[in-house]
């Protein structure tokens, strides 16, 4: 938790994909985030966390359903969303919060 907290208070933008190895729509997303990741480049970081193995992580930012992004930038959590995303779209939030 502690380097979660670290990670997240970066400058640019973090995003990140909480999925499980189990998840059809998360298979759906993997590609997608991954592809956001070479449009982008270093204007933002992408953290993948799979809720499995990161329960008590996933339980405390109240992860109810996977996939679900999350865009934090300097600490703050500045957007959210379960389910599947298109790459425009991800892309358009990120800019949006300063990437």
């Amino acid at each position: 938790m502690a380097s979660f907290k670290e990670l997240i208070q970066a400058e640019k933008p973090v995003l990140i994909d909480f999925h499980a190895t189990w998840c059809q729509p998360c298979k759906v997303v993997s590609p997608i985030v991954k592809q956001v990741k070479e449009k982008m480049g270093d204007r933002v970081s992408v953290l993948k966390i799979d809720v499995d193995r990161n329960q008590s992580l996933a339980q405390s930012l109240s992860i109810q359903g996977v996939p679900t992004l999350m865009i934090y930038r300097k600490g703050d959590l500045k957007w959210r969303q379960s389910g599947v995303v298109s790459a425009e779209a991800l892309i358009q939030q990120l800019e949006y919060f300063g990437a």
